[in-house]
């Protein structure tokens, strides 16, 4: 089972790991890893290992068998060994966009207060697919409602909760199509602001700033129909 670090401390840049496992891929296991796995729309982070004077790019990041994380190279040739002690480094300033994206999203959700059908986020923009039948009659009002709860300056913290304790608050879920982890006994929330400030709280278990001032400015972009009860939205951040 791979560590993951991110989850105490997405702010990590850097870290020391032993190599586990390596796939018959080519995908590299370490013991306990900064990089994130592709999931919940949120990229796998991409990076570098170094170990002695050698080093090898790191393309992305999945998830493997059990609680595992494999760490993709750009080339198969020159990766470490098992049980080599290498240093692990993110591409950082693409974590923190996916970061201060993921987090705009949220609070996306909380504006547009209707089901979520699919997401993506990317190092520029995200998007959220909203069970929307009919388009935002002003849109520029939601980009207002939207910067306003981001400069608020809350704090964004994790908690964990039991799957009979969100079994008992079903609408936490926001997400029609991507339901929580289940199988651990636990599971992570996210929340945004505090006690009955608290702007949003609902399962994730991706990446996020530590303070919605971290965003900055967002612009909502196009609104798309992609069904007949579907809309998505583009957040751009500026």
């Amino acid at each position: 089972m791979t560590k993951l670090l991110f989850r105490d401390d997405a702010y990590l840049r850097e870290a020391a790991a032993t190599v586990t496992a390596i796939t018959s891929e080519g995908g590299i296991v370490l013991d306990q890893t900064i990089f994130y796995p592709t999931s919940g729309g949120q990229p796998g982070d991409s990076g570098r290992l170094r170990w002695g004077k050698k080093e090898v790019e790191i393309a992305t990041a999945q998830k493997g068998e059990g609680d595992d994380v494999l760490l993709l190279c750009a080339e198969p040739a020159g990766i470490p060994a098992v049980g080599d002690e290498v240093v692990q480094v993110i591409n950082w300033d693409r974590r923190y966009r996916h970061m201060r994206v993921h987090t705009a999203l949220h609070l996306l959700s909380v504006v547009i207060p209707l089901p979520v059908s699919g997401g993506s986020i990317g190092a520029e923009k995200g998007r959220l697919d909203f069970d929307m039948p009919e388009a935002p009659e002003d849109k520029a009002a939601l980009e207002d409602d939207l910067n306003r709860l981001i400069a608020c300056n809350m704090a964004v913290t994790d908690e964990w909760i039991t799957d009979a304790e969100l079994d008992a608050q079903p609408d936490l879920v926001k997400t029609m199509s991507v339901q929580p982890p289940r199988g651990s006994g636990q599971i992570r929330l996210i929340r945004i602001g505090v006690g009955n400030e608290t702007a949003d709280l609902q399962p994730c278990g991706g990446t996020h700033v530590a303070n919605t001032e971290e965003i900055g400015r967002v612009r909502l972009g196009k609104v798309e129909k992609k069904g007949r009860q579907n809309r998505r939205v583009y957040l751009h951040l500026e």
